[in-house]
């Protein structure tokens, strides 16, 4: 297996992740903490979650053979909640997003990573492209787990080694979870 070959497996567990960060910190903040800002000028969990999943469904929906952002997206209302959105619709549409990502990952072939795709009509390589997602995705999942861990308070459980706990860790690898 070629390194090219391996990227998209590690793009696969990488995007994994990366879901697995922020569903693991919204199970941890109540509905009304997910439609809850921590400032006037601030973006609710529910407003990153609507907007990535806008983001992923134009992105990867046709990923090799349309532009990736799609006619029908409507990109400014993903950073409004209407009176329509409601906790389960845009958890539906979260998970509904991931499994469009995932489908086209997973068909896709090293021969693929050349290839040429569209983004608002510039040209990128399929593996640009991913790794342009994975960043941007990266970054609006850290918003996700530093707006839920501040809702949360002292009820917060850590995603990833607790502080206090690095020695611990470090003497016994294997107790670490992938993934957080």
């Amino acid at each position: 297996m070629t390194e090219i070959e391996d990227f998209i497996g590690l793009s696969i567990r990488e995007f994994s992740r990366l879901k697995k960060l922020a569903d693991d910190a919204v199970a941890q903040i109540s509905e009304t903490q997910f439609f809850q800002t921590l400032g006037e000028c601030d973006n609710s969990v529910a407003l990153m979650y609507k907007h990535m999943a806008g983001n992923m469904l134009s992105r990867w929906k046709d990923f090799l053979t349309t532009d990736g952002e799609k006619e029908w997206r409507n990109r400014d209302s993903e950073f409004q909640i209407l009176d329509t959105d409601r906790y389960e619709d845009l958890i539906a549409r979260w998970e509904e997003s991931w499994r469009v990502l995932f489908s086209e990952l997973e068909d896709l072939e090293p021969k693929d990573l050349s290839r040429t795709v569209t983004i608002r009509g510039e040209g990128l390589t399929v593996l640009q492209a991913m790794a342009r997602q994975l960043t941007h995705y990266a970054y609006h999942v850290g918003q996700i787990v530093f707006v839920s861990k501040s809702l949360a308070g002292g009820k917060w459980k850590s995603l990833s080694i607790p502080l206090g706990q690095s020695k611990a860790f470090n003497e016994a690898p294997s107790n670490y979870v992938e993934g957080q």
